[in-house]
Order: structure tokens, then sequence, then C-alpha cells
């Protein structure tokens, strides 16, 4: 009989802060140095170095939680996390265990069938990231930078309540554009600062009992999460059906061969030995900071979205796509201020002509070669009848190009619409002269022809008249007998 299959997934997203310097000692966070010139004393676990709390991670530990509508402990605990790996001088890891900062609270994501479906957060808890094995140009043998030893990182701990490969994507993506909207993460993936562990498992449709889960290690795309859920749920049904098992294993994907392998078996928090941090005193946090902290909250992607749709009439969708990310709601508002606030032609702009530009040079928003306040100018320019949308395009592109602003470009290329009704009256009248067959089948019923006589007059005019008064003295002139 053919079984009926259920998808149950957690993630474990590795948050680095936006801290300039470590967790536990001032050394340098920024990215890109060369290996090992940014592992300090403590960094490297030397004998008799103590570490001192970073106060900027509670801070953003805090924003976090009350962003995710989760409890802030009044007290946390730093715990050893104990384990031998090159990469970690010390022989453990300082992160968080019986005690997290951040817990219970929840996420709530939007379906690709527009319903909300609400995301639980077990925890967030504030760790140290370890050092990086480097296993290229070492010629069989093994480098370890440290520059990364002691990185601030925030793990935010999912409930296994996501049900497919593609609800766990778009939670990822909230609390990727949550990060960054809060300012305590950049959400670099490529270069680490954004990444996820996947706990995935298959049970019978219907059973309560979780089955045997895999944990899909340092995913650093959303493309690449999806891919290994997926076929990491296949490999599992597959197993399961041929009549074999599934191990609880670690195991890492290779997005070159689009399959996940292990890499270890799965540990348990026992065979971590955890016990409090001897060096660290527990972290205690009153009502009065927490207070202090969320009068820091910027407006938050939904709020924002709910805003926009209320605020500028756009729709959900419009809505949805221009607050994804923090950089694209500022860009889309300070566009409206300059358009003297047309906030649906602005947002047809920016998600469609903008958007698809960036696109195809590959370039974030904030590169864009169009300030926000150059496109306001070339909106005004439509809405005050100076230019047609199709004209706007052109003055788009080179305005793109680097041509100018777009008043100069319309002067230097002539683009100015025509919007003198005598003008385009005595330009119809020509082509109506010279198209006397096709006026005599326009009044004998051939009304799609209309469609002709307007691109007539727009080659005419080289594509410059108001079309909007095309069509109504077209209509006026063809509509007498």
């Amino acid at each position: 009989m053919f079984m009926e299959w259920e998808t149950v997934i957690g993630l474990e997203i590795h948050t680095q802060l936006a801290t300039k310097s470590k967790i536990f000692s001032g050394a340098s966070t920024t990215y890109g140095a060369e290996p090992n010139t940014q592992a300090c004393a403590v960094d490297l676990g030397l004998p008799g170095v103590l570490p001192v709390l970073n106060a900027e991670v509670v801070r953003m530990a805090v924003m976090l939680g009350l962003a995710t509508h989760s409890t802030v402990a009044p007290r946390s605990v730093f715990a050893r996390k104990n384990y031998f790996y090159p990469d970690l001088p010390k022989g453990y890891q300082i992160s968080q265990f019986e005690l997290p900062i951040v817990h219970d609270g929840y996420l709530d994501i939007e379906l690709e069938d527009g319903t909300i479906k609400r995301i639980g957060i077990t925890r967030a808890h504030l760790e140290e990231d370890a050092g990086k094995s480097l296993h290229e140009d070492y010629h069989g043998m093994t480098g370890i930078d440290l520059n990364r030893a002691g990185t601030p990182l925030l793990e935010i701990v999912s409930e296994p309540d996501l049900r497919s490969a593609q609800e766990a994507v778009a939670y990822m993506k909230k609390m990727h554009a949550l990060v960054r909207y809060l300012g305590i993460s950049d959400g670099n993936m490529q270069e680490g600062s954004f990444r996820c562990d996947a706990n995935v498992s298959v049970r019978p449709k219907g059973q309560a009992e979780f089955g045997t889960r895999a944990e899909l290690k340092n995913i650093n795309s959303f493309r690449f999460v999806e891919q290994a859920i997926n076929y990491e749920v296949e490999r599992q049904i597959m197993r399961i059906e041929g009549g074999g098992s599934v191990v609880q294993e670690t195991r890492l994907y290779d997005p070159n061969k689009g399959e996940t392998r292990p890499m270890r078996s799965k540990e348990e928090a026992n065979d971590y030995r955890y016990f409090p941090d001897p060096d660290l005193l527990p972290v205690e946090i009153d009502a009065a900071f927490i207070e202090t902290v969320r009068a820091t909250l910027p407006e938050l992607p939904d709020a924002k979205k709910a805003r926009f749709v209320e605020q500028y009439g756009l729709s959900e969708y419009d809505a949805g796509v221009l607050t994804a990310a923090r950089e694209m709601a500022d860009y889309f508002e300070a566009v409206v201020a300059a358009a003297d606030g047309q906030g649906k032609l602005a947002a047809n702009w920016v998600t469609g002509e903008l958007s698809g530009a960036l696109n195809r040079a590959d370039l974030d928003i904030t590169a864009s070669p169009v300030s926000a306040a150059a496109l306001g100018v070339l909106l005004q320019r439509i809405n005050d009848g100076t230019l047609s949308g199709k004209l706007a395009k052109q003055v788009f592109e080179a305005m793109w190009n680097g041509v100018g602003s777009a008043d100069a470009v319309i002067e230097q290329q002539g683009l100015k619409q025509i919007s003198d009704s005598t003008a385009i009256e005595g330009i119809i009248d020509e082509v109506l002269a010279r198209s006397a067959k096709q006026v005599e089948q326009y009044r004998g019923g051939q009304e799609k022809l209309f469609g002709y006589f307007v691109g007539q007059v727009m080659k005419a005019t080289q594509g410059k008249a108001n079309p909007q008064q095309v069509n109504d003295l077209l209509k006026q002139k063809l509509d007498k007998s």
C-alpha cells in the first residue's frame, strides 16, 4: 500500500552579530583580514587570559527577543561546550545551554497560497564562533585561521514546525530580513554571517511521534537549503520504504553533486559535558534595560508592509516585495518623497524597471546608479505630463548609464512629450487623410484598427505625443461620421 509521508523540519540559524569586536575580547571582527591577524590572546585560549562579555551582544540579543515576541530571560548563563577540534584552541566553546538569553517566541511566515503560518522559536542563545580549517593549497595538510574564533553569534532555534523545504526557506528569508531590519547582523551569507543547520525527519502522515532526524550542517544559501532538504527527505523515505532505517547523524550538503553525505554520528548534549563557565558571571537583565532596548526598535517588516498598503494604496504583493529588505523599503520611501507622494507610480517603477536593471547588472539596491532622489524627479516628469511612460523608460536607461539627471537627458535628447492638442490634432489629420481606406473600414465596424491609427500618430511624433490625448482626439475624429 502506498504510504503518505510528512516532513518535519527545525532550523538552527547562526547569525553573526554586527559588533566591531568579538564577544569576549577586543579583537576586530572585520571580514577578509589576513589569516590569524585578528586573533588575540583570549581568542587563542592562551593560559591565564579571561573572557570579558561584550555588552553590545546582549543588547542585540534582546532586540531579537522583542522582535520575535519572545521571553527575554532575566538571568542567563554561559556554559562551556567541550569538544576537540583543531580550530577550537581552548578545547571548548563558550555558549549558552540550560539558561539561554531568549526563549519561547514565534515568527509568522507567509506561505505560497497567502496563508500565514506561525513558527515557534524555542530559544536564541549567545555563543562564540570557532576558527576555520583551510584544506586548499596545503598539499595534504590543513591550515587553521583563527580570525573567526570568538566572533559573536546568536543561534536561533526553531520548533520542528516546518513541513516542507519551501516553508523552511520562507522562514529563513523572514528571519534574514528581520536581523537586517534590526541592524544586528549584515546577513551576508557569502561571508558566513547568516547560515543554518537543518534538522530533517519524516514520519507517516498522521503519526504523532517524530521520526529519526538527520542534521544538515552549515548551509549558507536559500537555494541550497531547499535543495538539501528536498534531497534528504527523498533519501530518508527511500531508505525506510526499502526496509532500512534512518540513522541519527550529522550530514553535509554537497551543492556540486546535489546530495547530502555523512559527516559524523549525531552528538547528544551529554557528549559535550556542558557546565557553567567559571570565568563568566550570569547575565542579569532588568525590565528597565528591556524597555530601553524596546524604545530603539525600528518599524519591523510586517508593520511596514501593513503601512505601505494603507498609506500608499499598494497591493499586498507589492508591499511584500518592497519591505522584504530594509534597504529596498528605505529606497522606495525616498522615491515617494521625491516624487511628491506618488506611491503607486513609485512602487511600479521600483519593483519593475529599477529591479529589472539591478538584476541584470547583479547589483544590490544600495549600489544603484540611479539614486532614489533622481528616480523621484523622473516620476515627477511622468506625472506632470513632460514624459510618457515609454519615453520615461528611455530616460531611465540614459540615467542608468550615467548620462545625467532626468531633466538633463530630456533636454539633451529632445524627449519632451508633445501635449499641445493643436499640434497633435494636426498630425492626426495628416494620418487620417492618408489612411482613407482604414478610416472607412473602422467606421464600418472594424474597431480593432484603432490601434493602427494610434501607432501611426506615435510613429509620426517619434513616440513623443501624449498617449492619452492621442487616444481621446482620435476617438473624437473617427467617431464623427
